[in-house]
């Protein structure tokens, strides 16, 4: 397991924007596959978006599309999500998660063995 650390929620209103980054403390950082989840009070944790090790394949939830862009920066063994056109709905927390060569479009929790503490993101109508 690698370990992940959050950083960048906050309280925005809708239509604003925030960055949410993730560093991870391990050596082979390009090996891993990043991705983002969510959860909102009540609901079960779901998949926002991954991203390949070299930033060459990326996938987003139907929900996310458009507005959330993931990115990674391998020599800072940082990931991002930034986020656009915020809503109400998007309200949660926001996980980041690693697992080993994985392909991005396993968007399954139980894919996912390394996950972050969680950063809060609350967007007001």
């Amino acid at each position: 397991q690698v370990p992940l650390v959050e950083s960048g929620g906050g309280l925005v209103q809708a239509g604003g924007s925030l960055r949410l980054s993730c560093v991870a403390s391990v050596r082979t950082f390009i090996t891993y596959t990043m991705a983002w989840f969510r959860q909102a009070p009540g609901k079960e944790r779901e998949f926002v978006a991954s991203i390949g090790g070299s930033a060459g394949s990326t996938y987003y939830a139907d929900s996310v599309k458009g507005r959330f862009t993931i990115s990674r920066d391998n020599a800072k063994n940082t990931a991002y999500l930034q986020m656009n056109s915020l809503k109400p709905e998007d309200t949660a927390v926001y996980y980041c998660a690693a697992r080993y060569f994985l392909p991005v479009q396993r968007v399954g929790v139980a894919d996912y063995n390394s996950w972050g503490q969680g950063t809060q993101v609350t967007v007001s109508s």
